[in-house]
C-alpha cells in the first residue's frame, strides 16, 4: 500500500515538528514527576521504619544503659563516674553510627535517571533532526 505524498509545506512541517517537540517536552516532564514521586516515597518509608524502630529501640536501650551505669555501681566505680563512662562511651558509639548513616543516605541516588537519559536521546534525535 504505497502513501500519498504529503501536502503540507515546510512551514507546516516545522509547526508540526515544534508541536511534537513540545509534546515530548511535557511527556518527559510528566515521566520525570511520576519518577521522582515513586523515589521520594521509598525514601519517606525508610525513613519512617528507621524512626518506628528508633523510638522502640531507645526504650530497650535506656534500660540496658541503666542496667550497665547499676553494675559499674556494684562492681565498686561512683556513681557519677559509672555513668560518665557509660555516657562517654554511648556518645561516641552513636557519633560513629550517625557518621555511617549521613553517608549512605548521601550516597542514595534520587535524580530521576530514566527521564535524564530520555531527554538526552530526544535532544540527540532532535538535534540530528534538524540538520
Amino acid at each position: 500500500m504505497a502513501s500519498a505524498p504529503d501536502s503540507r509545506s515546510l512551514g507546516e512541517l516545522f509547526s508540526d515538528l515544534t508541536r511534537e517537540i513540545t509534546t515530548l517536552v511535557r511527556a518527559e516532564i510528566a515521566l520525570a514527576r511520576v519518577e521522582m514521586g515513586a523515589k521520594v516515597s521509598r525514601a519517606a518509608r525508610h525513613a519512617g521504619a528507621v524512626a518506628f524502630g528508633g523510638v522502640i529501640a531507645l526504650g530497650g536501650l535506656l534500660t540496658l544503659i541503666a542496667a550497665l551505669v547499676l553494675i559499674l555501681v556494684r562492681v565498686g566505680l561512683p556513681a557519677w563516674s559509672a555513668a560518665l563512662l557509660v555516657g562517654l562511651s554511648l556518645a561516641s558509639v552513636g557519633a560513629m553510627l550517625a557518621t555511617r548513616g549521613l553517608a549512605a543516605l548521601r550516597a542514595e541516588d534520587l535524580a530521576p535517571t530514566e527521564t535524564i537519559r530520555t531527554i538526552k536521546e530526544t535532544t540527540t534525535w532532535k538535534d540530528h533532526t534538524a540538520s
